[in-house]
């Protein structure tokens, strides 16, 4: 993979911050975005922009038909087996609170359990804390193991009385970087009774996903950390389950038909997706996965991992410095902490010498408390990253730590 040439693809890295070259290692957060996902945009809006479905004139036909080929460009992504079972959403949480809300409320019984791991994000946390507390059903975590990996033996345990409706869960820790076995949770999940949801903000930007190989029944993602938009995430869902759910918003684009008596919906996927959609953002999300095909998943990994591997050697020379998390299975994701140093200290004196960086509980409080800390600063790798830039992370975090010491 040319990564230079792959780096003149994004505008913004030939920036240079506080005097420094801009070294960007905070792509877990958001990716930067390629000039072809910022012209298609551009071009939406300055050619053809007009409200989609609704118009019979040339410009509202041209741009449905621009986004509705991001629906297919999705479904061709996920290898989904129909186009229909695609929703849009504004990201990865609200495509749980839409299960949460539609199957959750809908379909799960009060006193069936939900069962979600010790690595989730709060958006895979919260969401079924509302569900237990309005609904009745019971809230259960699979704990992980020290090297940051999930529990099976325990996971299993949990899903041994059948009792658990759905299984929530992370394909790929935003902390941890660990990739959670998502053939085997399916299968644990599916021989007791219950549904699996997986949230795949991170997996998505790592590995192809191919959602009938994994045999799940519900998918989410979101498009700004795929190098898309903000504001445009996926929820793909079984089509079947779809058609059982209720509706999560109630407005225009969503109903068949409205009278002052009753309403009734429109067809899967449309009575998910209430109002007018993110349009331009659909229409980068599509130019994104076109990019992202493009380059090839297998030549994004095989980066990734050379990435990640360098770093876990650069980082854990370093005197002081952990590194949390240890699976087999990981992605180019690398949390750590700095004795005698506040993670918003290391992230600040890092963004000084021109290194982005995240910082804090990477909305993961209960899996910091895991490892009884508060806080880390966390690296994260796009296709942009190269190793000379892991090299000056590692060179000014030892700069760091003299500062400290």
């Amino acid at each position: 993979m040319n990564v230079e040439k792959i780096r003149r693809d994004f505008p913004i890295l030939s920036q240079t911050i506080r005097g420094k070259k801009l070294v960007f290692l905070d792509s877990a957060a958001s990716a930067q975005k390629p000039r072809v996902v910022i012209d298609a945009m551009r071009e939406a809006m300055e050619t053809q922009y007009a409200n989609v479905h609704r118009g019979l004139h040339w410009m509202s036909e041209r741009t449905t038909d621009a986004y509705e080929a991001a629906r297919d460009a999705v479904a061709a992504l996920m290898n989904a087996p129909d186009r229909d079972e695609i929703v849009f959403v504004r990201n990865s949480t609200e495509a749980i609170n839409l299960v949460a809300h539609s199957f959750g409320r809908g379909m799960l019984k009060p006193g069936q359990a939900v069962l979600i791991s010790g690595m989730e994000h709060h958006s895979n946390i919260v969401p079924w804390q509302m569900l237990r507390d309005a609904h009745g059903t019971e809230l259960r975590v699979a704990p992980i193991t020290d090297s940051g990996e999930l529990d099976m033996a325990a996971f299993e345990a949990l899903l041994s009385d059948g009792r658990v409706g759905l299984v929530a869960i992370t394909h790929m820790s935003n902390v941890l970087g660990t990739v959670t076995p998502a053939e085997r949770i399916v299968s644990l999940a599916h021989a007791h009774g219950a549904k699996v949801l997986f949230d795949g903000s991170q997996a998505i930007v790592h590995r192809a996903i191919d959602v009938r190989a994994i045999g799940c029944d519900f998918y989410a993602w979101t498009g700004h950390k795929l190098y898309g938009p903000t504001g445009i995430g996926v929820l793909w869902a079984r089509r079947e389950l779809l058609e059982a759910m209720p509706p999560f918003l109630g407005g225009g684009e969503m109903i068949s038909s409205v009278t002052y008596e009753k309403s009734t919906w429109a067809r899967v996927p449309y009575k998910f997706e209430a109002g007018t959609p993110a349009i331009l953002e659909g229409i980068g999300l599509k130019a994104a996965i076109d990019y992202v095909r493009a380059i090839g998943y297998d030549e994004m990994a095989a980066h990734e991992a050379s990435l990640t591997e360098h770093a876990l050697a650069r980082l854990s020379r370093i005197e002081g410095l952990r590194i949390l998390g240890q699976a087999q299975d990981r992605g180019g994701v690398v949390a750590f902490a700095l004795d005698k140093a506040h993670a918003h200290d290391v992230a600040t004196l890092l963004d000084r010498q021109g290194i982005a960086v995240r910082a804090g509980h990477h909305c993961a409080e209960p899996l910091m408390h895991r490892f009884g800390l508060d806080s880390t600063a966390r690296a994260s790798f796009g296709i942009y990253t190269t190793h000379e830039e892991i090299d000056a992370l590692a060179a000014s975090l030892t700069r760091v730590r003299e500062f400290f010491t």
